[in-house]
């Protein structure tokens, strides 16, 4: 788990990434490859790979057997061996039937949670996001400090009313990395993990899929 997972396939190319608290699964269907492989990268050269990529704008080729993996482009070969073992089954902790599902402004959503998070226990970071009808009340509070923050934000829901509480640094770590104007928030219980999408999901040949889980609610 403390490496990248990478399926190549007819279909395209899958890479997940978790660390027991968010998961990310991006699938990109115009990256094929002729024969199904799996392997798993480590996390620093990945780390260095994006560095470099960042200031590049050329394709790459990858090349992989059982246990290393290059990357070729331009004047530059990167090459890193692979995580021996078993990629656990990320599909099975992806909550397939979630009722609860909440449209928002993804700029309006961040500014939010950046704002109450500054007033969450520094501990947890727990906020807490209350919705019913159309609107989003996004709560923080630290006991300790005697701190305490309210907003309220206009949204789309479909759903039960529902109260359910979240680290703020990883929400805003996802929120932060996805780039369209509106977000998907899909949710089944409060006990169960949240699924952040990008709205327009797949149009532009990409599957991008956030989860996070809950934290327990100070009530």
């Amino acid at each position: 788990m403390s490496g990248v997972f990478c399926k190549f396939s007819d279909s395209g190319l899958t890479l997940v990434a978790t660390d027991a608290h968010k998961l990310v699964r991006y699938k990109r269907y115009d990256i094929k490859s002729e024969q199904n492989a799996e392997f798993i990268l480590p996390k620093k050269p990945l780390n260095i790979l994006k560095g470099i990529l960042a200031a590049a704008n050329e394709e790459v080729k990858i090349e992989y057997n059982e246990t290393n993996a290059k990357f070729n482009f331009g004047s530059i070969v990167l090459t890193c061996r692979l995580i021996d073992g078993k990629y656990p089954n990320y599909n099975a902790v992806i909550p397939k039937e979630n009722s609860n599902k909440l449209t928002i402004d993804r700029l309006s959503f961040l500014n939010s949670v950046k704002r109450v998070s500054i007033f969450s226990n520094k501990t947890t970071h727990q906020i807490r996001l209350k919705i019913a009808g159309n609107e989003m009340h996004i709560s923080a509070e630290d006991i300790d400090f005697s701190n305490k923050a309210d907003e309220r934000l206009s949204c789309q829901y479909e759903g039960s009313d529902i109260e359910i509480g979240f680290n703020s640094r990883f929400l805003l770590e996802m929120i932060s990395s996805l780039e369209t104007d509106q977000i998907h928030l899909e949710m089944s219980a409060p006990n169960r993990a949240g699924i952040l999408l990008p709205e327009g999901n797949s149009q532009d040949g990409e599957d991008i899929l956030m989860l996070v889980m809950p934290v327990m609610l100070n009530n």
